[in-house]
């Protein structure tokens, strides 16, 4: 049975010339995966996630104003993109996405994404190029809806997941994890349930031995569902990155994570996360090597 993916790269934002985010990067996971996966993989675009369900994680003036674009200019600049039409569809479609995925892995084992894992955004401000937290807004909707009552946070971007960290601290419900460059942004690091800062340079060796660190601990927390944070702004020659995995080194990474999941029998959720290979060809490698992974282990 195929796998449904949810995507959003029907939204496109215009950037200014020479922007750091690699927007055209969703469209390429998604094509490049459709050529070599189709067998196995299904790829619908994104519905829109309600304010609702986002004002269950989110200050509603927040969601409010960046919804009718009165945002303050300072605020915009934070998040790091220009407001416009195109961007609220986007954003909505990414935390849509993450919904359904995790709608999907609860039912099924697991769901992925290829947008999602805005881990910068705040209660009440975005972040790092993240408006709303997807992440904390899928966890929170499930908790409304009595899916679950225990959920973890694996977040392998190489940058801390700051605003989820920051949205669940005192949370006991939620077993947060962060593995993540010491000195990349963000440069004022908020405490996660678990933080591993990793130094500059850290390799698949060393990665790899602090994910087998975390992962004992996340199953000790015995959690329903597990939202996976993929980025791969850890690969050598990330232009936002600190660190040296290797394409192995993060395959090995994705294939710990789902076999462990599967092991125990616990839904896991795939979001994009971070990369920002120049040229993105690495970058897009990298992302759709995470979701063959998943694959790899749950459709057989």
């Amino acid at each position: 049975m195929k796998k449904t993916l949810y995507y959003t790269d029907h939204y496109e934002i215009l950037l200014p010339v020479g922007h750091k985010f690699p927007m055209a990067k969703y469209r390429m996971v998604r094509e490049a995966l459709q050529r070599s996966d189709a067998a196995r993989l299904h790829f619908e675009p994104a519905p829109l996630a309600s304010a609702e369900v986002i004002e269950l994680t989110h200050d509603a003036e927040y969601v409010r104003q960046f919804l009718g674009g009165t945002l303050s200019a300072l605020a915009m600049r934070r998040i790091g993109f220009p407001w416009s039409e195109e961007l609220v569809g986007r954003t909505l479609a990414s935390v849509g996405a993450t919904l359904c995925a995790t709608t999907e892995a609860l039912a099924t084992g697991w769901g992925g994404t290829l947008a999602g894992g805005t881990h910068h955004a705040f209660r009440a401000e975005g972040s790092g190029f993240c408006v709303f937290n997807d992440i904390a807004v899928s966890i929170c909707d499930a908790f409304s809806r009595g899916m679950v009552e225990r959920a973890a946070v694996i977040d392998c971007d190489v940058h801390q997941g700051d605003g989820t960290a920051q949205i669940f601290e005192h949370d006991a419900r939620v077993f947060t994890v962060s593995i993540h460059s010491k000195t990349n942004f963000p440069f004022r690091k908020q405490q996660s349930k678990l933080d591993i800062d990793l130094p500059d340079g850290a390799g698949d060796e060393t990665y790899l031995c602090a994910l087998d660190h975390a992962l004992p601990q996340v199953y000790a927390f015995d959690p329903q569902v597990i939202i996976y944070q993929a980025g791969v702004d850890g690969l050598a020659g990330d232009t936002l990155g600190h660190l040296k995995l290797s394409h192995a080194g993060l395959r090995e990474r994705d294939r710990r994570i789902f076999e462990a999941a599967r092991a125990r029998g616990v839904p896991i959720v795939v979001t994009i996360g971070g990369g920002y290979s120049i040229p993105v060809g690495p970058t897009v490698e990298a992302h759709a090597n995470t979701y063959r992974a998943a694959a790899d282990v749950f459709c057989i």
